[in-house]
């Protein structure tokens, strides 16, 4: 039988037409964005309310308007409410561990001498698990809570890039991602060259885009001629030594795939964060991916990699805890991995898809924009994740 030929009826090969739909998809997408977005626009964060102030900072909201009423802190709006930008946040953390300056620091939450830089690698081999909506939280949460956090967008697709407001289409050029940090040519460059402030202070993101897939093609070529001097699952990890100083977390949000670009965030984490939509196909392509991710590491191993972790957890996503299917499914992980499985659980949500269209976080999106329970539930599941994984961080430190 003779095979068809994959063309159109016009006489377009199928490369010719894939060509053809990316260029004009990657047109139309700079247009809605600079529609959405024009050049004079910037993404800030939004003002937070005196409760939402109190539990970034970690004190009650009642010894919050004591703090105010000494003279820290905004100034009235109109209405005679008082609304917190970040930079108040980070001024009454100052005023707080300054009045306490006999005793360690509490509320600005930089490491300590003795506590080592926190990596955590937020992977899973299949999409749609909400993996970049998670890393996205998690490191402006982080953030907001006073630690000093670096994300590095390792995913060629550059999600993670565009929700910090670096579209990879019209932001980032050549050699501005890690591979210009962890290259094998003469073009490497440090790290401190690529690292970008974002809109909200103490986090600071390396953008990715298509060039990240140039470290999966050159890797094998260099592994076939033995002709570097650092292995590759080591070099993101000598990347972060240079800057760790500066930086208490590094969030890295990984390619969707076992790639070794990957197996380099697995060697420079201290721990790995797996998110999966409690579905049976889901759990099924995970059951795959630990086969292949145990097997790589192995060999990885053996060369001398580095694979001990602080922890290692499972986080449950875009879970809907009315759904039978997918409360036995998150029940069946839990009985396998005991407490591996983060104990709190992301909601599926409208509040989080919809901020997503327009590139934002939950912690940034106008809360008026959505119905308040809608909005107000969303949040709550997001900050309990995300304070689970925090205390994960301070119990590595030895922190109380």
């Amino acid at each position: 039988m003779e095979r068809a030929s994959l063309v159109r009826d016009d006489g377009a090969s199928l490369r010719e037409l894939i060509a053809a739909d990316a260029e004009e998809l990657s047109r139309q997408l700079r247009a809605h964005q600079l529609r959405t977005f024009p050049p004079t626009a910037q993404k800030g964060m939004r003002l937070f309310a005196p409760g939402e102030a109190a539990d970034f900072i970690g004190i009650h909201e009642g010894y919050l308007r004591q703090i105010v009423s000494e003279g820290h802190g905004p100034k009235p709006q109109p209405n005679g409410r008082r609304m917190y930008s970040v930079d108040d946040i980070d001024r009454i953390r100052q005023v707080l561990d300054e009045a306490n300056s006999k005793g360690p620091r509490r509320y600005v939450r930089h490491r300590r001498a003795g506590e080592k830089l926190q990596v955590i690698s937020i992977m899973n081999f299949k999409g749609g698990s909400a993996k970049t909506t998670t890393a996205a939280h998690l490191a402006q949460f982080l953030s907001l809570r006073g630690y000093r956090v670096l994300a590095i967008d390792l995913d060629p697709q550059a999600s993670l890039s565009a929700m910090f407001g670096h579209q990879p289409e019209l932001d980032v050029e050549h050699n501005e991602t890690i591979y210009g940090a962890i290259r094998y040519d003469q073009e490497r460059r440090s790290i401190y060259e690529i690292v970008r402030s974002t809109y909200t202070p103490n986090l600071h993101l390396i953008p990715g885009n298509l060039e990240l897939m140039e470290f999966e093609h050159e890797t094998p070529k260099v592994l076939a001629d033995r002709r570097s001097d650092t292995m590759f699952f080591a070099r993101l990890g000598e990347c972060l030594a240079e800057i760790e100083n500066a930086y208490d977390v590094v969030v890295i949000d990984c390619p969707p795939q076992l790639g070794f670009l990957t197996l380099s965030a697995l060697c420079a984490a201290t721990a790995v964060l797996i998110t999966v939509h409690p579905q049976m196909l889901d759990v099924m392509s995970m059951s795959q991916f630990l086969h292949m991710t145990s097997d790589l590491l192995s060999v990885v191993e053996n060369a001398g990699g580095d694979t001990e972790y602080d922890w290692m957890r499972y986080l449950v996503t875009r879970y809907e805890p009315n759904d039978g299917p997918q409360s036995q499914m998150a029940g069946f992980m839990r009985s396998i991995f005991g407490n591996r499985v983060l104990d709190n659980a992301m909601l599926k949500s409208t509040a989080i898809s919809d901020a997503g269209l327009t590139k934002q976080t939950l912690y940034e999106v106008d809360r008026g924009q959505f119905t308040r329970g809608t909005y107000d539930r969303a949040l709550e599941s997001l900050t309990l994740v995300n304070g689970e994984i925090e205390e994960l961080i301070r119990t590595t430190w030895g922190r109380k």
